[in-house]
């Protein structure tokens, strides 16, 4: 049987001979072939989510795609649910959701309804922008309807400065992109407490709004 010639790396050759390699989902492959630091910038996002809910008992992701980013929050915490109202990509996440760093993936449409059950952190990465204005207030309600009384959510989306460097696929998606001050204006409707950061690429600040491509809110103690 071939060997590595460091025998610390034989670890890595044993996991790839006994269980494979493993491979992207749909989205996060066409973003590894045309954009591939485009990577590293939503991981950079789900390692922030995921230092924010460490030890989080129960954590739901909202519009998790392909739910490629998604391990990075299981590995903080104890026990992660995503959910997705495609069920195309919904059957990618459970194709490669594996050991040891999982989760539970269900198909949900969150203009529908709140989650039958109430999590302690709910996250929702690039949605919000999808979102007409006119269902906004419908998507937040529900995220509050799916959190415990003290629960804790966070909204990342792409900032309204942003979309003059977009490319055009991205905008024909993007129909509810926000500044800083109009995004923390709206989740205070349903937050007594609303922090908003800023993120340029992979590094997360809180710099100037206007200079920010990308948002992220964390929203604490919910208004009931």
């Amino acid at each position: 049987m071939k060997k590595t010639k460091e025998p610390q790396y034989n670890i890595c050759l044993d996991l790839h001979n006994n269980k494979g390699s493993q491979s992207f989902g749909i989205m996060s492959n066409h973003t590894w072939v045309e954009d591939p630091k485009r990577l590293i910038f939503l991981l950079a996002r789900y390692k922030f989510v995921a230092k924010m809910f460490t030890n989080y008992t129960t954590v739901m992701e909202v519009g998790c795609a392909d739910a490629f980013g998604s391990r990075v929050v299981a590995q903080e915490v104890k026990q992660l649910s995503v959910s997705d109202f495609d069920p195309i990509f919904i059957a990618d996440a459970k194709r490669n959701n594996c050991l040891p760093h999982t989760y539970q993936a269900m198909t949900h449409d969150i203009l529908d309804g709140p989650f039958k059950e109430k999590y302690e952190g709910i996250y929702s990465l690039d949605v919000l922008e999808h979102i007409s204005k006119d269902n906004e207030h419908t998507f937040l309600k529900n995220i509050i309807g799916s959190l415990t009384q003290e629960g804790t959510a966070i909204i990342g989306m792409p900032s309204i400065q942003s979309q003059a460097y977009a490319s055009p696929q991205s905008k024909e998606g993007h129909v509810n992109c926000k500044d800083g001050m109009e995004l923390k204006s709206l989740l205070s409707t349903y937050f007594n407490n609303v922090f908003i950061f800023s993120m340029n690429d992979e590094v997360v600040h809180t710099g100037f709004y206007p200079m920010a491509h990308y948002l992220i809110a964390l929203c604490c103690s919910p208004k009931t």
